[in-house]
């Protein structure tokens, strides 16, 4: 479905990443690891077009991204789930909701409205929320409103940029046990996750970015069981 080739990007004159290589296969869900500065939110950034890479190509479904504006990339079916959520802090849930269906404000209010309801039925702390302002929310709540907004694009690839930061553990298992939800339904997924563990516990595969470059890449249940790995790589010390 996705498919990164040999992608260079830089920052400046600073490469961020450095010939990354990487597939997210149709149903999966794809963890990408690895410390701060590794390269994991630039990979998102440039999967979206919101930079482009100096060299390389990004693919989705046998077509090219790079290149194209974000909106585009977007209306192709892929949708992410920011870093740090960036809700519409001064907008309700409702509106926060609806904003995530800019691309599609031609179609029927019947389907939006439909979609919201699916939004509500995952997140149901949401409809009880709905005119609440955004920014007044908790930060596991505001988790669920990015979550839902990017859905309301109907998305076939969700990208999601560190969706356990910030959160307590009882709402890091909330928001994993949903992403599976979602992908169960339907949702190919490709996560970008600190947390090593909890993103490896939901995966198919992963791979680990270390100063720009994949390091490893393998199952996730063979990545969980090296613990040489993960201390090498993801900074995790074993008992």
């Amino acid at each position: 479905m996705l498919k990164l080739t040999d992608v260079v990007t830089y920052y400046g004159p600073i490469p961020a990443l450095k010939g990354v290589t990487l597939e997210v296969n149709t149903g999966e869900i794809v963890c990408l690891l690895g410390g701060n500065a590794s390269g994991k939110s630039t990979t998102m950034k440039t999967i979206l077009g919101i930079v482009r890479p100096h060299s390389g190509t990004v693919e989705f479904e046998g077509k090219r991204l790079d290149g194209l504006a974000t909106g585009e990339i977007v209306r192709r079916g892929i949708s992410l789930v920011p870093e740090a959520r960036r809700v519409f802090g001064r907008m309700t849930v409702w509106e926060n909701l609806a904003m995530g269906s800019f691309i599609r404000r031609k179609e029927p209010a019947s389907e939006i409205d439909q979609d919201i309801e699916r939004v509500y039925t995952l997140f149901p702390r949401l409809r009880e929320r709905a005119a609440q302002y955004a920014g007044t929310l908790s930060g596991g709540e505001q988790q669920m409103l990015a979550i839902g907004r990017a859905l309301m694009a109907r998305p076939r690839l969700l990208l999601m940029d560190e969706p356990s930061m910030g959160l307590s553990p009882a709402f890091v298992d909330q928001v994993f046990d949903i992403i599976q939800t979602i992908n169960r339904q339907g949702t190919t997924i490709l996560v970008v996750e600190q947390n090593a563990a909890v993103a490896l516990s939901i995966a198919s595969r992963g791979y680990v970015l270390q100063n720009g470059q994949i390091a490893v890449q393998d199952s996730a249940a063979a990545l969980l069981a090296a613990d040489d790995i993960r201390r090498a790589y993801l900074g995790e010390d074993q008992a």
